[in-house]
């Protein structure tokens, strides 16, 4: 299995996660973070993660804004942070993962 196929359907939850406890954040420190807290397991593509920022943004559970990075260059980042719709479609989406994940290590054990 391909490092990109462990993560389908996974990445709004994990982006709405990182963005809980490290926001504001632009698009690459969202994907680097993710890659260092496992352990260099999962990996994020930009062309799943801006897409995917872009629909959460959508729905209304991130808000982007533009931050200056370099004021002498004139060069903007586009940052993201959780709404609290996000922060509740976080809760919901943690625990469906949760039991989703018991529920296979339970037929891995016992199968």
């Amino acid at each position: 299995m391909s490092k990109a196929d462990k993560l389908q359907g996974a990445l709004d939850l994990l982006v709405l996660k990182v963005l809980s406890r490290r926001a504001p954040l632009h698009g690459y420190a969202i994907m680097t973070a993710i890659e260092e807290i496992s352990g260099e397991v999962l990996r994020v593509e930009e062309g799943s993660l801006y897409p995917a920022l872009h629909r959460m943004e959508e729905a209304g559970l991130i808000h982007a804004s533009w931050i200056v990075k370099d004021k002498e260059k004139g060069r903007r980042s586009r940052v993201y942070e959780l709404t609290a719709d996000g922060r509740k479609q976080l809760v919901a989406d943690e625990e469906r993962w949760t039991t989703v994940a018991g529920a296979v290590l339970h037929v891995l054990k016992h199968a």
